[in-house]
């Protein structure tokens, strides 16, 4: 479905994706983790065409798109979460729902499905985004990626500053995304939640890809664990 294959990424002289490689397959949710700084919010700009490649290729679905712009990245079925929500401040919570509609490719989200998925954004509705908690801003941010139909959803820190209740909560909705098929790139630095919803975990450093396994095998790996998530 997606792959990412030896890219090196750069924010002017910053050298930050030194050779990274990674594999995301239909029906998969895949997580990768690293501490602060190692690069994880640049890949998924790299993915998305925020901030392209220097040298590699990014493959979905086999056509080449490490230097298509964001939005022809987005038609071709690519659907963000990003990191801090981004949630406009003076649309309500329809408003953003029905600027993010696009026509499905079978998955079938619709603006009345997300709002059965996250209840909560029934009742709050004509609520500005100014107006919403976090958690409901994360509900938000997630149900405005969904109604866009993406055939593959990454997102970028999506416990970050959730409760955790709401956090649990987001893992039940992952698992229902998943269920129905999504393929989803998650970036986390919460170890336990996404070795929860993960079928497959890659490990980061310094802009590179140092351990990959299954989320039990790296639950066991004390080693790897503390060199590299510092638990």
């Amino acid at each position: 479905m997606l792959e990412v294959q030896d890219i090196h990424t750069n924010y002017g002289e910053s050298y930050i994706l030194q050779g990274l490689s990674l594999r995301l397959g239909q029906g998969q949710v895949v997580a990768v983790l690293g501490r602060n700084g190692v690069g994880k919010t640049t890949l998924i700009r790299s993915i998305i065409g925020f901030t392209p490649p220097r040298r590699g290729r990014i493959l979905l679905r086999g056509e080449d798109i490490t230097h298509l712009a964001p939005h022809e990245i987005a038609r071709r079925g690519v659907g963000l979460v990003p990191q801090g929500r981004r949630i406009f401040a003076s649309l309500g919570v329809g408003e953003h729902l029905e600027i993010g509609q696009r026509a499905g490719n079978g998955a079938g989200w619709s603006f009345d499905r997300v709002l059965e998925l996250f209840p909560r954004l029934r009742e709050r509705l004509r609520n500005r985004g100014n107006k919403l908690s976090g958690g409901e801003q994360q509900m938000l941010a997630c149900g405005r990626a969904l109604v866009g139909n993406p055939d593959i959803l990454l997102m970028d820190e999506p416990s970050e500053g959730l409760a955790p209740l709401l956090v649990r909560e987001l893992g039940r909705i992952l698992g229902r995304l998943k269920t129905g098929g999504a393929s989803i790139l998650i970036v986390e630095q919460n170890l336990a939640f996404a070795l929860r919803v993960a079928d497959h975990v890659y490990l980061m450093s310094k802009g590179k890809i140092v351990h990959e396994s299954r989320p039990d095998e790296l639950l066991r790996n004390e080693e790897v664990k503390a060199r590299y998530l510092g638990v």
